[in-house]
C-alpha cells in the first residue's frame, strides 16, 4: 500500500496537472507532501502487522515484507515530505511551479522503496533503474550550464554503474541458478558447495559492489558526487543525498546479508577497505572546500563511510538470522542522516536564493544577524552532523562505532572517530562564518519563506528529540535485524 500511494500521487500530479488550469502556488508541493505522509503512515500501520505475523515475502517472493522495508519506506517518505516543502519555495521563487518535479520525486521514491524491499536481484535492478532515471532528469532540471553538466555526468556514470551491476547479477545467476535472494543463500547448502572458490559468484559479487558503491558514493566510486551535488538544484541535491543513499544502502544489506552471507569472509574485507577510504578521503577533502554546497557533498561521502562501518559490523554474524547490531545501527544512521541532510541543504538553498545562487562560505557571513533563527537551526544540524552529544547525529555515530567495537573491529572504529574529528572542523568553519564574521555587503533582517522554514524547524525538532530521547528510535531499528527470506 505505501507503493500504491506513491504511484497514485505521482500519476495524479501528472494527469490532473496536465488537464487542469494553473494550480494555486504551492498546491503541487502540498499534494506531494500529503502523498509522502500518507505512504509513511501506511508503512507505520504495516509495521504493526509484521509485529503480529512476523516478516514474510509477497508477490511470489519478489518483495520482502519486513521491518527493514518499513523503516526505509518511512525514511524515504520523510525525506520526500521535507524536500517537497523546500521545493515549493524554490520553484515559486524561480516562477516554475509545475507538477513534473514533484511527480519525479514520488516516482524516484517508488524506485527507492522497491530497492529496499526487493527479494530478487531482477526486482532490485528494476527499482534501481526507476530511481536512477528519475534522478537523471531531476539533476538536469536546471537549464543552466552547471545543471546540464551535472545531469549529463550523472547519466553517463550512473548508466555505466547500472550496467556493471546488471552484469554482476548475471554472473551470480550463472553460479547459483537463481536471482531470488533466499534461493541464492539456500543454494550454498544445496546445489552450490560451500567448499571451493566459486569464481562466478565472487566475480558477480565484485561487480555488484561496484554498482552499489557508485550509488552510495563510496570511495573510489565517489568522483561524480561533488560535481553533481553542486551543479544540481539544491532541493534535488537534498533528495539525492537522502533518498538515494537510503535506498542504495538497504539494497546493499539485502545483497550481502540476505543473499550472500556464506561469502561474508570475502566481502567483509572489501567493505572494510571501502569504509576506511570513504571516511578518510571524504572528511579530508571536505575541509579544504570553500563552497558550502560542495562541503556538504564531501560530507555526505564521509557519512557513507560511517554507514559502511555498520555494514561491515553486520557481516560478522551475517550467516545467522540475526546479524547483530550492525543492521540496526545502519537503519538508525540512514533515518537520522536523511533528516539532517535535507534540513542542512534547505538552509543552503535559502542562502543561495538571497545571494544570486552563491553558496560559497562568504555568502554565509553574518547569517546570524540577517536570519538568526535559520542560523540557529543550521548550527543545531551541523552540530548533529559532527556527532555532538544530545543530538541525533551523536546517537547515529555512536551506534555504528559501538557495533564495530562489539564485533572487535577496533581499527575501523578508531578510524571512524578520527574522521569525525576531522569533519568537525568543517562544520566549525561554517558556524564561525555565520556567527563571528560580518558580511561585506550590508544586509538587513528579512523573513524566511514559510515552507522552507517549516522544513528546517521539523529537522531541528527531530534532531533534538532523538538526541535527548533516542530509546524509541533505537528500539524500532533493533527489530530490523529479522529479514524476510
Amino acid at each position: 500500500s505505501p507503493l500504491i500511494a506513491l504511484v497514485a500521487g505521482a500519476l495524479f500530479l501528472l494527469v490532473v496537472g496536465a488537464l487542469t488550469p494553473r494550480w494555486p502556488r504551492g498546491l503541487h508541493g502540498g499534494v506531494a507532501a500529503l502523498t509522502a505522509a500518507t505512504s509513511g503512515a501506511l508503512a507505520f500501520v504495516q509495521w504493526h502487522t509484521i509485529d503480529d505475523d512476523g516478516p514474510d515475502v509477497i508477490l511470489s517472493g519478489a518483495l520482502a515484507f519486513d521491518h527493514l522495508t518499513q523503516i526505509i519506506t518511512i525514511t524515504i517518505c520523510a525525506s520526500v515530505l521535507l524536500v517537497a516543502l523546500v521545493t515549493i519555495d524554490e520553484l515559486t521563487r524561480a516562477g516554475k511551479d509545475a507538477p513534473e518535479v514533484y511527480a519525479m520525486f514520488l516516482l524516484a521514491s517508488v524506485g527507492g522503496v522497491v530497492m529496499a524491499s526487493a527479494n530478487d536481484l531482477i526486482v532490485l535492478f528494476l527499482g534501481l533503474e526507476t530511481l536512477s532515471l528519475a534522478l537523471y532528469v531531476l539533476a538536469a532540471s536546471d537549464r543552466t550550464e552547471p545543471g546540464q553538466e551535472a545531469g549529463m555526468k550523472y547519466f553517463v556514470l550512473g548508466g555505466f554503474a547500472s550496467a556493471v551491476f546488471l552484469y554482476g547479477i548475471a554472473l551470480v545467476y550463472g553460479g547459483t541458478q537463481s536471482t531470488n535472494l533466499g534461493e541464492i543463500a539456500g543454494s550454498f547448502t544445496g546445489t552450490v558447495s560451500l567448499d571451493g572458490d566459486h569464481p562466478l559468484i565472487l566475480a558477480g559479487l565484485a561487480l555488484m559492489l561496484v554498482g552499489l558503491g557508485f550509488k552510495v558514493a563510496a570511495v573510489p566510486f565517489h568522483s561524480w558526487a561533488p560535481d553533481v551535488y553542486h551543479g544540481a538544484p539544491t532541493n534535488v541535491t537534498a533528495f539525492m543525498a537522502s533518498v538515494g543513499k537510503a535506498a542504495a544502502f538497504a539494497a546493499l544489506l539485502r545483497v550481502l546479508v540476505v543473499a550472500l552471507p556464506f561469502h561474508r569472509d570475502d566481502w567483509r574485507p572489501v567493505i572494510w577497505v571501502l569504509a576506511v577510504l570513504t571516511l578518510v578521503i571524504g572528511s579530508a577533502l571536505a575541509v579544504v572546500q570553500t563552497d558550502v554546497k560542495r562541503m556538504l557533498a564531501y560530507s555526505s561521502i564521509s557519512h557513507a563511510g560511517f554507514i559502511l562501518v555498520g555494514v561491515e559490523a553486520a557481516g560478522h554474524q551475517a550467516g545467522g538470522l540475526n546479524p547483530g547490531d550492525g543492521v540496526s545501527s545502519v537503519m538508525t544512521y540512514l533515518l537520522v542522516y536523511a533528516v539532517l541532510t535535507v534540513g542542512s541543504f534547505a538552509v543552503v538553498a535559502l542562502v543561495g536564493w538571497q545571494n544570486g545562487g552563491d553558496t560559497s562560505l562568504d555568502a554565509f557571513r553574518g547569517l546570524a544577524r540577517t536570519h538568526p533563527s535559520i542560523a540557529l537551526g543550521l548550527t543545531v544540524l551541523l552540530l548533529a552532523q559532527a556527532g555532538v552529544p544530545f543530538t541525533s547525529g551523536f546517537v547515529a555515530k555512536w551506534g555504528v562505532i559501538q557495533a564495530a567495537v562489539e564485533e572487535q573491529s577496533y581499527a575501523i572504529g578508531i578510524v571512524a572517530m578520527l574522521a569525525a574529528v576531522i569533519a568537525a572542523y568543517l562544520y566549525l568553519r561554517i558556524m564561525v562564518s555565520m556567527w563571528l564574521q560580518e558580511s561585506e555587503v550590508a544586509a538587513e533582517r528579512s523573513g524566511v519563506p514559510f515552507a522552507t522554514g517549516l522544513a528546517v524547524l521539523a529537522a531541528v525538532v527531530f534532531t533534538v528529540v532523538v538526541g535527548v530521547w533516542p530509546d524509541w528510535l533505537l528500539g524500532a531499528t533493533e527489530t530490523a535485524t529479522q529479514f524476510a527470506r
